[in-house]
């Protein structure tokens, strides 16, 4: 039974839609801070179907991307005991914070790096951030270098993959989906 062919199919459809760019940038805004599809899933398909706006595409989900990193900074730095805190707590997310936490004494601006760069959540270090009160411009720095490496790294494969590209992705799509799947559960796991 086919998962990820069938998805692979609707990001493609859905990435010829007119607002497509408008559903990208919110996407990768969300995504920074609450939302648990990375904008990857939209931007590798754009960028396979319209190749010579790849780039544009890359700068979109970058800057959503770091606007949300920030929202998500902003909320743990007034929020987080008032209103987060309890939240995480009552889902049993506590030890995914302490995790953020430890890692954040451990590599400092580093992490938010990594974080941006890699399946790691992105946003529970934005707001991990916040809530720690890490110094702002090393946190938009390193948010804008991981996260702007990640995204045009993905948009300049697509680009000049090409057609090759499609064919490949089209011929690999379960095997990378079940990648991604095995990742997110590597990370979630590293979490705990």
């Amino acid at each position: 039974m086919k998962i990820f062919e069938p998805c692979y199919d609707l990001a493609i459809r859905w990435s010829k839609h007119p607002h497509a760019s408008k559903y990208l940038g919110g996407l990768s805004f969300a995504e920074s801070v609450f939302f648990p599809i990375p904008p990857d899933v939209m931007l590798a398909p754009m960028s396979l179907s319209q190749p010579n706006r790849a780039w544009t595409f890359a700068l979109i989900t970058t800057l959503a991307s770091i606007i949300g990193g920030i929202a998500g900074y902003m909320l743990g730095y007034f929020a987080f005991d008032a209103w987060l805190a309890p939240i995480i707590e009552s889902w049993g997310y506590t030890h995914k914070i302490d995790t953020a936490v430890h890692w954040f004494e451990q590599y400092g601006v580093w992490i938010v790096f990594l974080a941006g760069f890699s399946p790691i959540p992105y946003k529970i270090f934005t707001v991990s951030a916040g809530f720690l009160q890490m110094a702002f411009l090393p946190f938009l720095i390193a948010s804008a270098v991981g996260r702007g490496a990640r995204f045009f790294l993905v948009a300049s494969l697509m680009r000049w993959g090409g057609a090759p590209m499609e064919a490949k992705l089209r011929q690999y799509v379960e095997v990378l989906g079940w990648i991604v799947v095995a990742l997110a559960a590597i990370a979630y796991l590293m979490l705990r």
